[in-house]
């Protein structure tokens, strides 16, 4: 692939997953190039993360806007200033909406902490040992306008017998590191 596609990474919390990704771009798995984090926790330690990295950081507090319609013009007119041209989602907490799904049609996506289309939505992790799952997993799927319904890109599942939160958690995150740079990719090389 001649031009490498233009990211922009979006996270909440702690950014292992962009490590991941920054580390596989790094690393020259993952041929991207990784122009903006955006964050919508000003305190979150992926600004740290993306600081160390030389990647510019840009946090923005949803209750400064009076809508959501209005931070998401702000972040169209941000990203498109970027020439980002694939938003990925690593561990954002907020429904991505109308503006911003049609600015970026079929270039958004996410990772989710279970097989889906079991246990969308906030602790997957929990959601699946509460209902006792025989299979815990990460997908990698599209962003549309429901919660983690898009299509399906890629899935990884294992077992979840005998294993506690702690466990089930450590290896969703291995596989997550492993699978979403990786299939991210996949996805660029098309």
């Amino acid at each position: 692939m001649a031009n490498k596609p233009r990211i922009a990474v979006f996270a909440s919390g702690n950014g292992s997953n962009f490590q991941a990704i920054a580390d596989a771009i790094q690393n020259g798995e993952l041929h991207a190039e990784l122009v903006l984090v955006v964050t919508d926790k000003p305190q979150a330690y992926v600004v740290e993360r993306a600081q160390k990295m030389g990647i510019e950081p840009f946090a923005f507090n949803p209750a400064e806007y009076g809508s959501k319609a209005m931070y998401e013009e702000m972040l169209k007119g941000k990203l498109l200033n970027h020439g980002v041209e694939w938003i990925v989602l690593a561990g954002f907490m907020r429904l991505i909406g109308p503006m911003l799904l049609s600015a970026f049609e079929n270039r958004i996506v996410n990772i989710h902490p279970s097989a889906l289309p079991a246990f969308p939505g906030k602790d997957a992790i929990g959601q699946t040992l509460a209902a006792g799952a025989e299979l815990a997993g990460v997908t990698v799927h599209f962003v549309d306008a429901g919660m983690d319904t898009g299509s399906i890109i890629a899935q990884e599942t294992f077992p979840v017998a005998g294993r506690g939160r702690a466990e089930v958690e450590d290896q969703i995150h291995a596989i997550e590191h492993r699978l979403y740079p990786a299939t991210l990719q996949q996805l660029f090389s098309r």
